[in-house]
């Protein structure tokens, strides 16, 4: 593996760390709109939101739960966000010792 995906693996995960956090945040910001729910207010699904997490976001998600106070009493979250984390980080850390940092 090249310098080249080493610089596009810190792309997508800053990218979908940043989305992540941003889709949490809206999440709650419709799940609080003037502590009313509007159906025009679409919420996000609780799947996508930890899909978001298992596909590289889950440093966002765990950031965007603490900041927003958002699903903070729901076991999935609170077991399931850290467990992901974990395991994200073996995955990079054995795809860093794979891939010649420059």
């Amino acid at each position: 593996m090249t310098s080249t995906l080493f610089y596009i693996l810190c792309a997508y995960i800053t990218l979908i760390n940043v989305v992540t956090f941003m889709v949490y945040g809206s999440d709650k910001s419709r799940a609080v709109s003037n502590g009313k729910f509007h159906k025009q207010h679409r919420r996000t699904p609780e799947v996508v939101l930890l899909m978001l997490a298992a596909i590289g976001g889950c440093f966002g998600a765990i950031v965007a739960v603490a900041v927003f106070h958002h699903k903070t009493q729901h076991k999935k979250f609170t077991i399931l966000l850290p467990i992901i984390l974990i395991l994200q980080m073996i995955l990079v850390f054995v795809l860093l010792n794979r891939i010649p940092v420059p």
